[in-house]
């Protein structure tokens, strides 16, 4: 037993430096801007105001583990004084760094977990295979450069798919314990996470029916054991909702009323079914091969090893048909399922190679090969173009520079929604007193269009709808008013362009800048010859076509020549 671990021990060892390699790959991207807006937005923010206004998050729309797991290791990066929301003010890029770091350390603590996992369920060569599935494929790895919550929430989930895996094998309390925990603190994490107890209840059901004479009493006990762990984990992890179950609640509704928004509320939503969308979804974030593999791997685990088809197949199909309930839908909020998919992925992938091997014994090395080089080409290749095209200036950085160097301070601009407001500062600085350029109120103004005019300043645009605003009418406006130069970026004009019989007024607006306005400057995230990239709310952030070269959209500076632009 002994030789058989250290065998594979030299292999593990390869792939988690891979994993780790390509999480750390291009870390810095964007910096010191944030584009992504959750990550803008969310558990880095939160994890800085902690150490002003104490422990209760104020927030719930995603659990708050993250939040305090950062907020903890800021405290032992930055220290622990008030001066740490002053710092971050000044060089939020260094948090944002350090909190990158960590989602990569903890997305290669989830591929040595899951090889435990697999050898614990299946054997070592699935859990190998398994564990080099998940440090290669292409979503785990992207959003493993984020300082998001959707991958840290994998390496809690697979710890209590490692205990459900010691009670469908063994029985012990300590797995029960493990399983519980690993459930509460990823549900404290990422709420869907919570999918993990199927898994759990199904390995405590096929040992209650082992028949054994004590097999009824250790599992109730067992289960009770695994509950409580995973309510003291959560609570652990999330304090504030029970000390704070109002602002829990009403953020959870919050949360919930997002999910379940329709089709026709968002601007640019894929064309696609969301059931058939999470499918596609598969064949680029997990790969092709792997896919179809995972299909097979469920099928044959399902006829041939029945009480392990029903702690993997069963979670799989129901998260798939949960996912595809909701208003809205994007690849990354399938990670929760990848841990299982990788697994029933490996053994199918092996069990093919045995059965061939078998037919022709002298190709066994060739056929194991073969069956690693198929489940994990697409990611590897994938994710290697991710970390070239990371490491490159962002197309909106290069604008900034461009800008900089172009637009006089003070100058008034107009600036679509696809920048943060340290953008317009003077340095990376979220501190930064007052803007560089005077920035026309994009999300504050709207169109009205009986009177050509603005709607009064005091009204608020959601991100969602700016394209809804937009309209010819603007543009004499701009004149009137000296807004001379528009920055706009794909990420924002895609959407209308996907959706034109929704925002029509977009669509004029955008064909009248380009007809009355002058195109200084174009920056473009496309190889030459290459793109552009149909708009999706993920390839359009993700970069997964290989026709990127560099992060970032479509980036195009505009100068008016009428009215007081003369």
């Amino acid at each position: 037993m002994r030789n058989g671990r250290w065998r594979y021990r030299g292999p593990l060892a390869i792939v988690l430096v891979v994993a780790l390699a390509l999480r750390l790959w291009g870390i810095k991207q964007g910096l010191p801007y944030v584009y992504n807006v959750d990550e803008y937005g969310h558990f880095v923010p939160e994890a800085v105001a902690m150490f002003h206004h104490g422990l209760d998050p104020h927030y719930f729309i995603n659990p708050p583990a993250l939040t305090y797991l950062l907020h903890v290791v800021f405290a032992v990066w930055f220290g622990s004084g008030a001066s740490v929301p002053h710092e971050f003010a000044l060089h939020p890029d260094h948090f944002f760094l350090v909190a990158r770091v960590t989602v990569a350390l903890l997305g290669t603590s989830t591929v040595w977990l899951l090889y435990l996992v697999g050898a614990r369920l299946l054997n070592r060569g699935v859990g190998l295979l398994a564990a080099a599935l998940m440090a290669v494929a292409f979503l785990p790895v992207f959003y493993g450069h984020l300082a998001l919550n959707d991958v840290p929430t994998l390496a809690p989930l697979t710890l209590s798919l490692l205990g459900t895996a010691g009670v469908l094998r063994r029985g012990r309390m300590l797995d029960y314990l493990v399983a519980g925990i690993g459930l509460g603190l990823a549900s404290a994490t990422k709420y869907t996470a919570g999918v993990m107890i199927l898994p759990l209840l199904a390995a405590a059901v096929a040992q209650y029916l082992d028949g054994r004479p004590d097999a009824r009493r250790d599992v109730t006990l067992g289960i009770g054991v695994a509950l409580v762990a995973a309510l003291g984990a959560f609570l652990i992890a999330n304090p504030f909702s029970v000390l704070d179950f109002h602002s829990f609640r009403a953020e959870l509704e919050r949360q919930s009323s997002y999910t379940e928004m329709s089709h026709a509320s968002w601007t640019g939503a894929p064309s696609l079914g969301s059931f058939v969308y999470y499918l596609w979804s598969f064949t680029w974030g997990f790969g092709w091969v792997p896919a179809l593999a995972a299909v097979g791997g469920a099928v044959t685990i399902w006829l041939r090893q029945r009480r392990l088809g029903w702690v993997l197949v069963p979670v799989a199909v129901l998260y798939l048909a949960f996912l595809s309930l909701q208003g809205r839908y994007f690849g990354r909020w399938l990670l929760p399922i990848f841990p299982i998919v990788c697994l029933l992925a490996a053994s199918f992938a092996l069990a093919l190679a045995g059965w061939a091997t078998r037919r022709a014994p002298r190709l066994r090395v060739g056929f194991t090969a073969l069956a690693v080089l198929a489940l994990t080409a697409q990611g590897l290749i994938y994710s290697i173009h991710s970390g070239l095209l990371l490491s490159r200036a962002d197309t909106r950085n290069l604008t900034r520079a461009w800008v900089v160097e172009h637009i006089p301070a003070g100058a008034r601009i107009v600036v679509e929604p696809v920048v943060p407001n340290a953008w317009l500062g003077d340095t990376g600085g979220l501190g930064a007193a007052g803007g560089r350029w005077i920035k026309y109120p994009t999300l504050r103004l709207v169109l009205n269009p009986s009177s050509g005019l603005p709607e009064p300043p005091h009204q608020t645009v959601l991100l969602e709808n700016y394209e809804r605003t937009l309209g010819p009418a603007l543009i004499p406006y701009y004149e009137q008013h000296g807004y001379c130069w528009v920055i706009s970026g794909s990420t924002q004009s895609g959407r209308a362009f996907a959706d034109p019989q929704i925002v029509p007024d977009a669509i004029a607006y955008y064909s009248a800048l380009a007809q009355q306005a002058q195109v200084l400057y174009r920056a473009s995230p496309y190889a030459p010859g290459k793109g552009p990239v149909p708009f999706s709310f993920d390839w359009t952030f993700d970069y997964y076509p290989l026709a990127y070269d560099r992060p970032g959209p479509t980036m195009t500076v505009y100068r008016l020549h009428a009215g007081r632009c003369a």
